[in-house]
């Protein structure tokens, strides 16, 4: 099978998405399918860069977001190298430039489209003059917009489906969960290497944090967990990897709760080398509440590291004990979960049972990831149908793209 990708989010920018799509691409190519990334161009990927079945579309940073990216042109040249590639199905992985692309190469193909709804973005609309031009109701209309005419759309948790019910989304919905590598062979772990580079003792307690560095991730709420932990059990140690808007806030916080010296603000990190930091933790600390999946949550899984979070429908199907970690419903509950985890790495006292983390792996395995969409992607060619009015299809999806311009989003009442 020839199968196409559009997205605006790609390696080597740093994201769940990136990750997510890149896992994916890996099981789909182990099992003999041609997969073809058509994404934007980027300023860390010089010009003229070659990438196997990667291909590049001139764009300009996204408003509010400066590290995504928004394609401006290029639709005519993704048509003519997916005809060259004989692509059988797309799949759709942003509702904004490349994902419409996605929709124009397809239709103009008739082949089936398919869409992955990564983001809600209801939580991210703060980054977009501060939530004064796009509301809530103008996401909805968005996703209602942008996925009709798809021929299947994919969530990665029952929360997002939910969500996506709510906005009165039309195409069939199938909630499929990204996986991740759960078998890591003893030559990937450099944990004891990274301990030795960050100055910390093999008995030092590390409560680890990965990801996007940003306000919605709430990390205040950890820092100021932590920093209780801190006055019980001082040779603790918070390394947090990942970079984003949020940073120099967060470090004025860490000066105010005055823990600099037990922080450590790593930046980002080659993405061979976050499994080595998720080794390193002995606790992986999270107070977000926006998540519709969290793949950290489920990388630390694998690294055998328990997690502390808030909870949301998604973790309470995979936390399910405290071997693999402990969910409360209130940041300010997270003290004493994450003081009990890093009393038991001095005690060397393993939590919960080990065989209930093991039940799990078999969920979250990128191998039962990629066997899903598949599946999906063979009922999407064998139900899509040639009859829609191409046309018309096309207009709307015109229409969907000039509503960003005129801005209709500033009311609430829409239906």
């Amino acid at each position: 099978m020839n199968i196409g990708f559009f997205t605006d989010t790609y390696f080597p920018q740093v994201s769940g998405v990136a990750t997510s799509i890149q896992t994916l691409r890996r099981q789909l190519e182990a099992q003999g399918h041609q997969v073809y990334i058509f994404t934007s161009t980027d300023p860390k990927v010089k010009k003229g860069t070659l990438e196997a079945n990667i291909y590049r579309f001139s764009s300009l940073p996204f408003a509010g977001f400066k590290d995504r990216r928004i394609a401006f042109r290029g639709a005519i040249q993704a048509l003519q190298l997916a005809k060259q590639f004989d692509l059988d199905i797309v799949h759709t992985q942003t509702e904004f430039s490349l994902g419409l692309m996605g929709k124009f190469v397809a239709r103009q193909l008739k082949i089936p489209a398919v869409h992955t709804y990564h983001t809600n973005y209801q939580d991210y609309l703060h980054y977009i003059a501060n939530g004064k031009i796009i509301r809530p109701s103008g996401v909805a209309l968005m996703a209602r917009g942008f996925m009709a005419g798809m021929t299947g759309v994919i969530s990665p948790s029952k929360q997002t489906f939910d969500v996506l019910t709510e906005y009165r989304v039309e195409s069939p919905i199938e909630v499929i969960p990204t996986g991740v590598k759960v078998r890591h062979p003893s030559s990937e772990d450099h944990s004891a290497a990274l301990r030795e580079k960050l100055d910390l003792d093999s008995d030092v307690p590390v409560v680890i944090s990965i990801g996007r560095i940003a306000f919605e991730k709430n990390l205040e709420d950890a820092l100021s967990a932590f920093a209780a932990v801190l006055e019980d059990i001082p040779s603790a140690r918070f390394i947090i990897v990942g970079g984003g808007p949020a940073m120099s806030s967060l470090q004025e916080h860490v000066q105010a709760l005055e823990i600099e010296a037990a922080v450590t603000f790593v930046g980002e990190v080659d993405h061979r080398d976050i499994y080595s930091y998720y080794r390193l933790g002995d606790v992986f600390l999270s107070a977000s509440t926006s998540e519709t999946q969290g793949l950290t949550f489920i990388e630390a899984i694998t690294a055998k590291t328990p997690v502390v979070a808030i909870k949301s429908p998604y973790l309470e199907t995979v936390v399910i004990d405290p071997a693999i970690g402990t969910l409360v419903d209130e940041p300010e509950e997270l003290y004493e979960p994450l003081k009990a985890y890093l009393e038991a790495k001095l005690t060397d006292t393993p939590l919960g049972d080990e065989n209930a983390r093991k039940q799990v792996l078999h969920e979250i395995d990128e191998r039962t990831f990629g066997e899903r969409v598949l599946n999906f992607y063979h009922e999407a060619i064998s139900i899509y149908h040639e009859e829609e009015d191409t046309d018309a299809a096309d207009a709307k999806d015109e229409e969907y793209a000039r509503s960003f311009l005129r801005n209709p989003f500033r009311k609430e009442n829409h239906d």
